[in-house]
């Protein structure tokens, strides 16, 4: 489960844990690999788990999620939002294997996923529109009216005379 968090560049953000030498991350960087991907098929089972890439949001109005869901049907997605819980559960099938057909690689991943959020006590969760179009579910979450950001104004002591 997932909890939202804000991040306002694509770039890794510099703390003080991160500043000095970090090998998996240079490797990661430069090369491209992920060696936590590699270790998928060890933590879940014998098979590679079908895992989506998730993109969240947040504009002045809503908050947007997408998903890259390629090759799934759209009666094979579950949206479903209990409370301030947003659930996008589904499967992906595997192609079924041919007689006589030799795969000399097998890195696409199937089999069901499920991913949770809690959502900000300011999501609108009666308008919620989804959206599945070319492999990629967009799902938008109305901010409820009044619930925008306010800013109040600080008031300094004024010296009176």
């Amino acid at each position: 489960m997932s909890n939202l968090s804000v991040r306002t560049e694509n770039k890794p953000q510099q703390t003080p844990n991160n500043n000095g030498w970090q090998p998996l991350r240079v490797m990661r960087d430069l090369l491209g690999w992920d060696p936590f991907r590699e270790m998928e098929p060890l933590m879940v089972g014998s098979e590679r788990a079908f895992l989506p890439a998730f993109e969240v949001s947040e504009d002045k109005d809503s908050y947007l999620f997408k998903a890259d869901l390629p090759g799934i049907k759209e009666a094979d997605v579950s949206i479903s939002i209990t409370g301030n819980r947003l659930r996008i559960s589904g499967k992906r099938e595997s192609t079924q294997e041919q007689k006589g057909t030799t795969h000399y690689v097998y890195e696409c991943s199937y089999g069901e996923f499920s991913r949770a959020f809690t959502l900000p006590d300011a999501a609108d969760t009666e308008h919620v529109k989804a959206e599945l179009t070319n492999g990629v579910l967009s799902l938008v979450i109305p901010k409820k009216p009044g619930a925008q950001t306010k800013q109040i104004p600080l008031q300094g002591s004024k010296a009176k005379s």
